[in-house]
């Protein structure tokens, strides 16, 4: 069974997803609501889809959201998650859960933090793959010059996101080549 439930945080529409032992996905807005195919193939490919807040009210997953877009500093940690990822991809995510509300950390500096100083690359590929976005921030990784880098959700997402964790100092010169 995945359960699921859009809400609208900081003006935009976010969809929850979940299974019996955590969260697994947040979409983006530009997301559609959807989840990937080719994840859910590989993921769960025997799948039934269940819309409804119960799951999440039971999780504590949608009264730190609000919190979050509020701007409270909020740790997430304390959530259940169900990482779909390979054990690498589940590395990095696990290393961004240790990046605190309002401090930021470059690629290099992540990669260290889990243990994988030669990964750089590796470590931003699976940062851009985080099927957690807010929950898991990847937000809160920048380039080593100091500035946004690419996003899934977008540069001005990320930027707002930073902002409402009072992060002002990142410049937002980065790309755009992980928007969808």
């Amino acid at each position: 069974m995945i359960y699921h439930h859009t809400l609208n945080f900081g003006n935009r529409e976010w969809t929850l997803w979940a299974s019996e032992q955590g969260l697994i996905r947040v979409s983006y807005p530009q997301d559609g609501g959807q989840l990937p195919a080719s994840w859910l193939k590989t993921y769960a490919p025997d799948y039934e889809f269940l819309e409804g807040a119960g799951r999440f009210e039971q999780l504590g997953v949608i009264e730190l959201l609000r919190r979050y877009f509020a701007g409270e500093p909020v740790d997430f940690n304390s959530l259940a998650l169900d990482l779909w990822g390979t054990p690498f991809q589940q590395e990095v995510w696990r290393g961004l859960l240790t990046i605190p509300h309002g401090e930021v950390a470059t690629y290099k500096e992540l990669a260290v933090r889990i243990g994988r100083p030669l990964a750089v690359r590796a470590v931003g590929t699976a940062n851009g793959q985080n099927p957690l976005p807010v929950i898991v921030p990847c937000h809160r990784v920048i380039g080593a010059n100091g500035t946004l880098t690419g996003y899934r959700g977008g540069l001005q997402l990320k930027q707002e996101l930073l902002q409402l964790e009072g992060i002002l100092n990142v410049k937002a010169a980065g790309h755009e080549r992980f928007s969808f």
